[in-house]
């Protein structure tokens, strides 16, 4: 991770914040549906929601499809969350998903097949390619979290400068993704 200790900015996030990891997940099904109840919400009511959901509900894709739509509504998933989230279930039984199933793909081949799920955007297969398939190498200039590190951190605010910005952090984005992150929690 050279390249990001080169960044005297990054650096300084390095050394508060230690090192993080970056790795597959072990419940690749679980960790999208934590990304689709995360869509278009504050950190704290995505939070309040998923909590909800995954006490209430088996987090798997059987334990989604299976999953009551009027229980899932009560629970706090507006009903495009809900189709989503069965859409993604579906999606992970009929396909097989797994990190195995994506391995030997780009970053750019997960993400066309992935969003050809009805509500899985790009914001949402980046997350799956750092937080299910632990690739380092993701900047998800679409996530606000992101925009907010970059503004606090470097005073970036226009998408581009902040690929540009980025771009000297490869290959290990994720990793400064998560550092920016860290300069919002």
């Amino acid at each position: 991770m050279e390249s990001l200790s080169e960044d005297p900015v990054m650096a300084d996030l390095i050394e508060t914040h230690g090192k993080l990891t970056i790795e597959p997940a072990d419940g690749m099904f679980r960790r999208m549906a934590a990304s689709i109840i995360n869509q278009q919400l504050s950190t704290a009511s995505a939070r309040a929601i998923r909590t909800r959901v995954f006490d209430h509900v088996e987090v798997t894709p059987e334990g989604m499809l299976a999953a009551d739509p009027t229980e899932l509504h009560e629970l706090g998933l507006s009903e495009s969350k809900v189709e989503y989230l069965k859409n993604v279930a579906d999606a992970h039984q009929t396909r097989g998903y797994s990190v195995a199933y994506f391995e030997g793909m780009t970053d750019e081949e997960v993400i066309a097949e992935l969003t050809e799920i009805k509500g899985v955007g790009t914001w949402t297969a980046k997350m799956a390619l750092i937080f299910c398939l632990g690739r380092e190498d993701v900047f998800p200039v679409e996530d606000l979290g992101i925009h907010r590190g970059m503004e606090t951190a470097y005073g970036l605010t226009q998408r581009d400068a902040m690929i540009e910005k980025a771009a000297e952090w490869a290959p290990y984005r994720s990793y400064a993704s998560r550092y920016l992150w860290r300069v919002v929690d």
